[in-house]
């Protein structure tokens, strides 16, 4: 499947996104950079049809997406459903979690991820 374009300046935006992570990205990022979860492959800040997702999985077509309190409004519920149903329609699998979820249970949000691509216990 062909990529979509990105143009110059949203590419620049995910450099400057890689370098700018929450506490809760990073904290997530140190989880499954490197293959550290059962070898699983895993990008941070990737452009995909459009947007900036926060990491993503090529291989199993997942992308994991934290989400802080301003998530939570209607016009940002709204963004956030178009936003999955274009990526969805791709053929990628998409996880939101709070941040707090994965400040406070870590262990929980790996494990979800891996039982939803069919590798958790």
């Amino acid at each position: 499947m062909p990529h979509t374009p990105i143009p110059p300046l949203r590419r620049a935006n995910a450099k400057r996104m890689r370098k700018a992570m929450t506490d809760a990205e990073l904290k997530l990022w140190n989880a499954i950079r490197a293959h550290r979860l059962e070898g699983l492959g895993f990008r941070r800040q990737v452009p995909i049809a459009g947007y900036i997702v926060d990491f993503a999985c090529p291989d199993e077509r997942l992308i994991v997406e934290l989400d802080g309190s301003q998530h939570a409004e209607d016009q940002a519920l709204r963004y956030d459903a178009a936003r999955t149903a274009r990526l969805e329609a791709d053929g990628w699998i998409v996880l939101r979690f709070w941040n707090d979820d994965v400040l406070t249970d870590l262990d929980h949000v790996c494990l979800h991820i891996l039982t939803v691509i069919g590798r958790g216990r």
